[in-house]
């Protein structure tokens, strides 16, 4: 079989900044809804494998990097709590659909890496805090991201690809939000 040159298969990715909007509804006092078109850039998934058995002139480590430009369009339902004098804190949990646009990049049609798929499906929650400052508002956030899609592709004549049953999108992303 063509895996069986791959004795182990590690995957990881690398930090990288994004650029938001945020657009806010009251439901109530303590409930919102919210609307975070963001725009991540700089960041790439990366694969590495150990070999087994190698071709003449491969190396016996092996890492195949992705590159990354994702489009997320998360929709959240936020929890505030009471405002106590210029500081409060929030949860946060909904759902989000992500889109990567460099998925059909020229480095993706590489012959032997792996092919995931353009959109993704997933949950967020989180937390907050809002530090209310005469001019602007400052929100702190961390939020847990969790991807329901199997973003692979099957392909068994991939050596690299076939090891792998299904690949999810995890994220933990750090945000400040600025609000006048």
């Amino acid at each position: 079989m063509a895996n069986d040159s791959v004795l182990t298969a590690e995957q990881g990715s690398t930090g990288g900044i994004s650029l938001g909007l945020l657009a806010t509804g009251r439901l109530s006092d303590h409930f919102q809804i919210r609307f975070n078109p963001t725009l991540f850039l700089g960041g790439s998934r990366y694969f590495s494998y150990t070999l087994g058995s190698t071709q003449p002139n491969e190396a016996k480590e092996q890492k195949q990097t992705l590159p990354t430009t994702i489009v997320s369009m998360p929709v959240h339902f936020k929890f505030n709590s009471d405002r106590i004098d210029n500081f409060r804190t929030y949860l946060l949990f909904g759902v989000k659909f992500d889109t990567d646009l460099s998925s059909n990049s020229a480095l993706r049609n590489v012959p032997d890496i792996i092919k995931l798929r353009k959109n993704d499906f997933g949950l967020e929650g989180g937390l907050g805090f809002n530090f209310f400052l005469p001019f602007v508002t400052i929100s702190p956030e961390i939020k847990f991201s969790y991807g329901l899609t199997n973003l692979l592709i099957p392909d068994p004549n991939l050596k690299y690809a076939s090891v792998f049953q299904q690949l999810q999108s995890r994220m933990i992303v750090f945000s400040i939000h600025f609000e006048d």
